[in-house]
């Protein structure tokens, strides 16, 4: 029976992404800074869908104790999805760089981190697959949110770059780009109905890619077609847009 290690599993994508694959009879491995608070929905894997499940702690900040979490892992993932993040307040990004610098480190330090490591083990052994949750805001820096983007950016080509180190050896590495999501992160916000998704579409969409062994989707899939219009657009234009 294969096992889905999911890091960051705490969040609404990651919940929903869990029973996603629970239901198709994965194992789950449930990581998160607050271990203990996934209690109830470890019990609620087990009984609804007869997996075993089980949680670890784990912090995407604690760089020196990937390692050793990983290592103390067993059975070893087969998928492992990272799904953590933090979108954190834009505008007092830009002027609090200790601010600017967590929203760095947990959208892409932290996550290379760890996947680096998962990288390694998955090339030993000839298999698995690496699952990370980027944005559609890497693929252009705006005004708006350019800390987060550039660190969803870094985490895309990253993805990228593993992508093409371990396609010889057996490990597929799928990027996921969601739009806008109704989550927790965005509950507040003012979101446009077309274009935004619940956690439980964003989960189907990452299931049938990983099992088409897909290299990048956009969830919605009409993000695809929205970001070649934003990155079409020319700079001297785009100087001038408030997005």
């Amino acid at each position: 029976m294969s096992t889905a290690l999911i890091l960051g599993a705490r969040s609404d994508i990651a919940q929903a992404v869990a029973h996603r694959f629970a239901k198709e009879g994965f194992h789950l491995q449930l990581a998160a800074r607050h271990a203990d608070q996934l209690a109830d929905a470890v019990e609620d894997f087990r009984i609804r869908h007869q997996v075993e499940a089980a949680a670890y702690p784990f912090d995407a900040l604690s760089f020196d104790t990937h390692a050793s979490f990983f290592d103390a892992l067993d059975p070893k993932p087969d998928v492992v999805i990272c799904v953590f993040g933090l979108l954190g307040d834009p505008e007092a990004a830009r002027h609090d760089f200790e601010l600017a610098r967590r929203i760095i480190d947990t959208n892409f330090t932290g996550a290379a981190s760890i996947l680096a490591i998962v990288a390694d083990f998955f090339a030993d052994r000839g298999s698995g697959t690496i699952i990370g949750i980027s944005s559609v805001a890497g693929d252009r820096g705006r005004q708006s949110n350019y800390v987060y983007g550039s660190a969803k950016a870094g985490f895309s080509a990253f993805l990228a770059g593993l992508r093409n180190r371990l396609a010889p050896k057996g490990v597929h590495v799928l990027t996921v780009k969601p739009g806008f999501v109704h989550t927790a992160m965005t509950e507040g916000m003012n979101l446009p109905g077309a274009l935004t998704a619940e956690p439980g579409k964003v989960a189907n969409d990452i299931y049938a890619a990983y099992k088409k062994k897909k290299n990048v989707i956009y969830t919605l899939w009409m993000w695809r077609y929205v970001m070649c219009v934003v990155r079409s657009i020319p700079e001297f234009i785009f100087k001038k847009m408030s997005m």
